[in-house]
């Protein structure tokens, strides 16, 4: 898993992906780490997770993105190769305050790539283009 996390992110999400993939669940002892870690998002991406909310958009040309059902309904699309979601809490929190490492839409696509529950959906070229056009004129 190639990501822009420290050490220790890195190592919990690859230790709760070889109890998740040997047990199907996480230990208190994992949970634990990961609201130490990740703060408060923690609960909320795990909640994210729960409902089936992250979506991997794929498309021939090898580009992906991540779309994530929020909280709220609504829908966030972020890219974990540039580690960025154009939610508020990720501009105010992650961004601006430097208080995180990431919001909770991102700790959830990252949950549903060790856990393998990440829904998949194959987009054409043109479909990707239309998304990330989108995104910048946003």
């Amino acid at each position: 898993m190639r990501s822009f996390l420290p050490a220790v992110a890195e190592q919990l999400l690859r230790d709760i992906q070889k109890t998740y993939q040997e047990t199907c669940q996480i230990p208190d002892d994992l949970l634990i780490a990961l609201k130490f870690v990740f703060g408060p998002c923690a609960l909320q991406a795990l909640d994210l997770v729960d409902q089936r909310s992250v979506t991997c958009l794929t498309s021939p040309s090898g580009r992906k993105a991540f779309q994530v059902i929020g909280g709220s309904g609504r829908l966030y699309t972020c890219f974990l190769s540039c580690h960025y979601c154009p939610c508020p809490a990720f501009a105010y929190t992650v961004l601006h305050r430097n208080e995180g490492l990431l919001c909770k839409h991102i700790l959830a696509i990252y949950l549903c790539q060790v856990m393998a529950v990440t829904q998949q959906e194959s987009v054409s070229d043109q479909q990707m283009s239309t998304l990330l056009s989108g995104m910048m004129s946003t």
